[in-house]
């Protein structure tokens, strides 16, 4: 009788030799920590909802999204996503487009009118904010899912914060912003606007609340000393942003000159630009190099016909002019004065050197520590006051929106454990997935998808949104460049390289099982496995 040439073993079967017993090492199956998800500091679980984005099911990918993260619109045009400088893809061509998918995500749930699941059950208790930011608002949609009653009280005239008074709009259009916090209000979340809070105290006992989150932003502009003419017109940036919100718009003039070198620098000034400013011109004391402003906000301000004066100061002020002092940088990077000046025109002096957050409300709160202009908390997000929490520009931080969004989850967690009398746990950790863990070669080429930018001439002259967002078809690919670093995704290269059979599949979405009585622990399933998602480990002995 002839025999075949090869057998396949079933696993379990007669003729498969139960090898188990001889190994030392063994593979076992483990979820990574995905540097993408390690990188956002709204903590959001990149990973997941991009998977669910890559097959089609953007609704599901939405709600994955939002557990984390109530304001995904804004965030896909105004989050600076710090996860595409740390994604793994980077290594291999360019990052995944994480940020305009998560745009998609959002535009597509406004279009289609996506609304958030109801509450949890009441909880009974009443929690305040203070402020109507992207820290209070990400508080409040957070402690309103857990079934708190929320209330805000913003002393400004619109919700939004900072990401209305401090963005322009040819960076966020104000559809956008109202219709994702208008989406929060519809979870019963109460918002009192014109509400300034004079004393936080007085405040929690006359509204009976059980505990308050302090989100105030950063609206008051920093100023410095510069000798003047009477009659020489100089502002701060955040009046300039916040007055663009009025009908009366700013009066700047022909000839704009901004100081400082920060994103706000830029805002201004490429505002300065669409208000009619002939020259739009940024001071700063150092070089490009050390600039803080983001380099492609930058360029895109060159793009616009902004100009820059490096190394550069400003030494005084008149009505129709600065006086400049050419700068040099010494050996430790610190510029140093040269003596040299020159003048150029200005009708206005743009101040745009940092901001500070009003503290008066705390004024009389014990056991609170304020240092260097901002409430010192612990790891739960509470001051030394009871009951009393703080996040976003109040705190020492970065002042971004998805900083400011993660502070207001991190802290309405903490908040509700503090209300029910128990500690909050948080998840595990996981092991990092790091790029040396892949094996790239598994992965096709895939360039990029590039973002639509309005044309340069005309932004000069416009406040539409100057970056376009991507069609389903290029959304869709962006999400499948995804490289699933250190999770399964079911490509079934473990199960069909195992040589002992000894990989279990276990169905769609339920991934594999490794069966040890068969195994022999050679590794061929560790070292094809093109996510990381495999570990060899010593055998118990």
């Amino acid at each position: 009788m002839d025999k075949p040439f090869a057998i396949t073993l079933d696993p379990g079967s007669s003729l498969a030799n139960h090898t188990g017993s001889w190994r030392t090492m063994k593979p076992v199956y483990l979820d990574r920590l995905p540097p993408c998800n390690a990188g956002c500091p709204a903590g959001e679980n990149i990973q997941g909802w991009l998977f669910h984005a890559e097959s089609g099911d953007y609704e599901k990918a939405w709600r994955v999204l939002t557990l984390d993260n109530p304001l995904p619109a804004i965030m896909g045009r105004v989050c600076y996503h710090p996860c595409e400088g740390a994604c793994n893809r980077g290594f291999l061509d360019s990052a995944v487009g994480i940020n305009s998918v998560e745009r998609f995500l959002g535009d597509e749930a406004i279009r289609r009118g996506w609304k958030f699941e109801a509450p949890a059950a009441p909880s009974g208790k009443k929690v305040l904010i203070v402020g109507a930011g992207p820290s209070g608002l990400s508080a409040a949609y957070h402690l309103a899912r857990l079934g708190h009653k929320v209330e805000i009280h913003e002393a400004g005239p619109l919700s939004g914060g900072m990401m209305r008074f401090g963005i322009p709009k040819y960076r966020l259009p104000r559809e956008v912003l109202d219709a994702e916090v208008a989406r929060i209000l519809d979870l019963g979340v109460k918002l009192k606007l014109d509400t300034k809070v004079a004393n936080i105290g007085e405040s929690m006992r006359a509204g009976d609340f059980d505990a308050t989150f302090l989100a105030v932003g950063a609206h008051i502009g920093k100023r410095a000393f510069i000798p003047a003419g009477d009659a020489a017109h100089i502002v701060d940036a955040v009046s300039v942003l916040r007055s663009m919100e009025d009908e009366d718009k700013p009066l700047l003039g022909r000839h704009v000159v901004v100081y400082g070198g920060g994103n706000t620098a830029i805002d201004v000034a490429r505002t300065a630009k669409r208000l009619g400013a002939t020259d739009s011109i940024i001071v700063y004391r150092r070089t490009r190099k050390k600039m803080p402003a983001h380099d492609f906000e930058v360029e895109e301000a060159l793009q616009e016909g902004i100009m820059i004066k490096w190394l550069s100061t400003i030494k005084y002020a008149d009505v129709h002019n600065l006086t400049l002092e050419k700068m040099q940088l010494d050996d430790n990077g610190f510029p140093q004065p040269t003596g040299e000046f020159e003048s150029i025109e200005a009708d206005s002096l743009v101040l745009a050197l940092g901001q500070d957050v009003d503290l008066s409300l705390l004024d009389g709160v014990s056991d609170l520590e304020i240092k260097d202009g901002v409430v010192q908390v612990d790891d739960n997000m509470m001051t030394g006051h009871p009951g009393i929490f703080a996040g976003g520009d109040m705190v020492p931080s970065e002042r971004t929106v998805t900083t400011g969004v993660g502070h207001g989850k991190k802290a309405a967690r903490h908040i509700d454990a503090w209300l029910r009398g128990k500690p909050y746990e948080s998840t595990a950790t996981h092991e990092a997935a790091t790029f040396d863990m892949l094996n790239p070669w598994y992965y096709s080429d895939a360039p990029k998808t590039m973002r639509p930018m309005l044309d340069a001439i005309r932004r000069q002259t416009s406040f539409d949104e100057v970056q376009g967002g991507l069609s389903e078809t290029n959304a869709l690919f962006e999400a499948r460049r995804c490289l699933s670093c250190g999770n399964c995704f079911e490509c079934d290269n473990c199960y069909g390289v195992c040589p002992d059979n000894a990989v279990i599949k276990l169905g769609p979405g339920k991934r594999f099982l490794f069966n040890y009585d068969y195994c022999k622990g050679c590794g061929i399933c560790f070292a094809e496995c093109p996510c990381g998602a495999i570990k060899m480990v010593a055998e118990d002995i």
